[in-house]
């Protein structure tokens, strides 16, 4: 008969029995979650539809279900509907762009950017309905205003986006990973506390009617993989 739950090294470990399938429907349910998310692509043409609210709080839940250092959960996802700060943030994220294209790229990072169509004009961050900044706690601040510690937070916080891309995309909603160098504005803008820093910016919304994405293509397997 399984325990209720064991008691290790004083801590209390619940059962757990994941649900599991045939190697056929394994192998069927891989081939068409693969086929899914590769139709996912980096769009920059926003609707400005609104979204119910609901459906933004259950994509964040899904990528706080991320593993992190030592179950620690080092992010906060702030959520941006406020016209007036979402006019705050593209105006300092142009700003910052500008400098980037104009003097801290190198010449190999602009041609590598070149067939992506990128500049520094970001529309979306006014158009989409929303906006979802992730930050990472560099450590944590407890009542007392002392720090504790937190571990592997760029490792946690990345895997948390990469849950959180997927949760868009399978909402059937579109987005873009936006990452103008420094992003220390939307500390200030959002009025952050010391211990957070911004990670990662990501408008989310509907695609305009009229979308075109760049003619690239991911690499094949033979050259991500290597079995040993």
């Amino acid at each position: 008969m399984t325990k209720d739950y064991l008691l290790i090294d004083g801590f209390k470990h619940y059962p757990f029995t994941p649900e599991q399938f045939s190697e056929n429907e394994i192998l069927e349910k891989t081939a068409s979650y693969y086929t899914f998310m590769d139709k996912r692509r980096s769009v920059r043409h926003f609707s400005d539809k609104l979204i119910p609210l609901d459906i933004i709080k259950n994509i964040i839940r899904t990528a706080s279900t991320a593993p992190s250092g030592a179950h620690k959960q080092p992010w906060t996802f702030c959520l941006i509907q406020s016209p007036k700060i979402k006019q705050q943030i593209r105006e300092a994220a142009e700003a910052e762009e500008e400098k980037s294209y104009t003097q801290r790229m190198s010449k190999t990072w602009l041609q590598d950017l070149a067939p992506l169509g990128t500049n520094t004009d970001k529309p979306f961050l006014e158009i989409a309905p929303y906006l979802i900044v992730v930050f990472k706690k560099a450590y944590e601040i407890d009542k007392n205003g002392e720090k504790r510690q937190n571990y592997y937070v760029n490792e946690s916080v990345g895997l948390a986006c990469g849950l959180l891309i997927a949760a868009i995309h399978n909402a059937g909603l579109v987005t873009l990973t936006h990452t103008p160098s420094p992003m220390r504005f939307l500390e200030q803008i959002l009025e952050r506390p010391s211990n957070e820093r911004a990670f990662l910016l990501l408008p989310v919304g509907y695609p305009a009617k009229e979308v075109y994405v760049p003619a690239i293509k991911r690499k094949p397997l033979d050259k991500i993989y290597k079995i040993y």
